[in-house]
């Protein structure tokens, strides 16, 4: 007489550990769980949007050990021991808009809104690689996310700013060492 092989019960929760924008956690999941899904709901970080769960429109693009995936098309359990960046990890220390976020509010590129996380990292992501693409680069640097509002002119344009403010924020002195400059008009008694 063989031994009947074990069946594991469907939703037997498996422990993961990641950090996500910094910050470490530990969840406990079932093998089928969605990191979109466990993001949203097991971790409690509602900007990664959710659209085609196909992997198609990427609204639920995020950073995995600094690369874009979509976090719909990947399981919880597969990103043990990954550093993952989400739209919310994107902005800088005191609160001040990271390159990408502060392009898209510049050149509304914002629209509805519902695929701007999916586009915000993407677009991150691709700047680190080409930081100073021409409009060609900018509109193949999205090509891989959906907007539905349609009008991409935003989003490219949002594309060209982000590039030049990253440009311009690392021609700074490091953080720290700056002070930051106070413009002076003739009314506060400086030059203008």
């Amino acid at each position: 007489m063989t031994s009947q092989p074990e069946i594991l019960a469907p939703e037997a929760l498996h422990h993961v550990t990641f950090t996500v924008n910094g910050a470490a956690y530990e969840i406990d999941v079932p093998a089928r769980r969605l990191l979109s899904d466990a993001l949203r709901q097991d971790v409690g970080l509602t900007g990664t949007h959710v659209g085609c769960e196909h992997g198609v429109c990427g609204a639920c693009t995020i950073l995995v050990d600094g690369r874009p995936m979509r976090a719909c098309l990947l399981l919880a359990v597969s990103v043990e021991g990954a550093s993952l960046t989400t739209v919310e990890g994107l902005t800088e220390s005191g609160d001040r808009l990271g390159p990408v976020q502060q392009a898209f509010k510049e050149c509304h590129g914002l629209q509805c809104g519902f695929c701007t996380p999916g586009f915000l990292t993407t677009i991150t992501a691709g700047l680190r690689e080409n930081p100073d693409p021409t409009e060609d680069e900018a509109r193949e640097m999205i090509a891989g996310n959906l907007c539905r509002c349609t009008g991409y002119q935003n989003i490219v344009k949002s594309v060209l700013r982000a590039a030049e403010i990253a440009g311009s924020r690392q021609a700074r002195p490091a953080e720290g060492s700056l002070v930051e400059p106070v413009e002076t008009t003739p009314e506060t008694g400086g030059d203008a």
